[in-house]
């Protein structure tokens, strides 16, 4: 327990969040389309990890998750409308770091489901949550008030931004309520699509049943090529409206805090389609949506400017262990992640693991073709070479994709025979993983 001796010199933790922002949409992983010097500025003094996945592509469980360290399954949480169960039973990051010493605030979008109110569960004794309009522009004087607070104990600070989520707006063409960004220029300066922009073959049938029953969540039936490429030009742009807040945020933290001793992690809760297979929105267990930002940075400590292609990491359940790696505290005993501290500071070039899992539901909206209204749930299991997702629902519910050759997510391998002994490999981790957690999902290993 902190003893308030400043001799001490644990290190500040900051987390920085976005909602709705691809892994692959910043700017120092090399897309041209976009401009964020301020998420940049953190990834200069630490180490992007590209193959980071979130648990869970909807905003509520994944952020349930990522300060539990448990995957939303746990708490029976897979869409934003279920009601937490048993999160007091959980042990919260904030309240963790609160009785080991620390000075624990949360200022922006909170979708943590526990009330604001209950801080002796989540531990955050100040907090801010923005409503109504440009709620990440109000949050902004909130997180710098506390950062140059003078203060004996260390802080662990959270600065959640909304956008660029505003891009659900955009899609359905609504006013955007977090901010305004230009008018759209000439149709050729658009973004191109992507190379994966086509539906692929032997998709599961869930995921376009769903698209087709919402137009409030996809707008997108009648969309044409220059639609796609306006929409991805809006989305970027708002990319750029979040990274000015989070520029904003690294001015004050240069400003009172000791960079040497301030951990910084960026992350994002959940990706969005980007008009990857003609997919708008969250939810699918595409790359787009389920592969996110996640940077460590501490100035001196960890490595810089390092983009690090190779480690499996898992947002929802290695950021808890990993930040208590570099307080100098032991994490909950019950959790599955592990620390990123070795690799973050160079310490080890890579951490084995077998794979990182994501998990998903479509909700109630959907009328399924022969069914009542009711919830398909899916499954990702993302290994070294491979990704295997399988859906409840459906003729076709599986997908086995080559990562290596196919970035795109375009050949499904799941009905290629060469691919059995693969396949099965798969299924069977998602079985042995299931019984460990505790998770219920209908799994059925049948053919296609």
């Amino acid at each position: 327990m902190y003893n308030g001796d400043k001799t001490l010199k644990k290190p500040n933790i900051l987390i920085i969040i976005t909602d709705q922002q691809s892994g692959s949409a910043m700017s120092c992983v090399g897309n041209e389309n976009v401009k964020t010097p301020g998420i940049d500025s953190i990834a200069d003094n630490g180490v992007v990890f590209s193959k980071a996945y979130c648990t869970n592509p909807v905003c509520v469980p994944s952020r349930v998750s990522m300060f539990t360290g448990k995957m939303p399954h746990r708490a029976k949480i897979y869409s934003n409308v279920h009601k937490a169960k048993d999160l007091d039973k959980f042990r919260w990051l904030g309240k963790h770091l609160a009785e080991n010493g620390y000075d624990c605030g949360y200022f922006g979008k909170w979708h943590l489901v526990i009330q604001r109110w209950r801080k002796w569960i989540h531990g955050f004794k100040k907090t801010y949550i923005s409503w109504g309009k440009n709620r990440d522009e109000n949050t902004i004087p909130h997180v710098t008030k506390f950062l140059r607070k003078k203060r004996e104990k260390p802080f662990f600070a959270v600065a959640s931004f909304v956008n660029p989520h505003d891009i659900c707006q955009f899609a359905r063409r609504q006013a955007l309520p977090n901010g305004e960004i230009p008018e759209p220029p000439e149709s050729d300066e658009f973004p191109e699509l992507p190379s994966s922009f086509n539906v692929p073959e032997n998709e599961p049938d869930t995921i376009r049943e769903a698209n087709q029953e919402s137009w409030k969540r996809y707008p997108t039936k009648d969309w044409d090529k220059r639609d796609w490429r306006e929409y991805l030009w809006g989305y970027y742009r708002l990319v750029e409206l979040a990274d000015k807040w989070i520029g904003k945020v690294m001015d004050s933290v240069r400003k009172y805090c000791d960079l040497e001793n301030t951990v910084i992690i960026f992350v994002s809760d959940h990706g969005e389609g980007m008009a990857s297979h003609h997919w708008n929105q969250k939810q699918v267990l595409y790359e787009t949506t389920t592969r996110v930002p996640f940077i460590i940075s501490q100035k001196g400590t960890t490595l810089h400017g390092k983009i690090n292609n190779t480690q499996l990491a898992s947002t929802g359940l290695d950021l808890f262990p990993t930040i208590c790696d570099f307080v100098g505290i032991s994490p909950p005993k019950d959790l599955f992640g592990m620390s990123l501290k070795d690799v973050a500071t160079g310490k080890r070039d890579k951490i084995e693991r077998d794979f990182v899992m994501s998990e998903t539901e479509f909700g109630g909206f959907v009328k399924w073709a022969g069914d009542h209204f009711g919830r398909a749930n899916g499954r990702m299991i993302r290994t070294e070479q491979f990704k295997y997702m399988v859906y409840s629902k459906g003729k076709i519910r599986e997908q086995l994709i080559d990562i290596d050759k196919d970035p795109g997510e375009m050949n499904n391998l799941a009905t290629d025979p060469n691919y059995k002994e693969v396949l099965n490999r798969h299924r069977e981790l998602l079985e042995k993983w299931c019984k460990k957690t505790e998770d219920d999902f209908d799994y059925i290993s049948s053919e296609i």
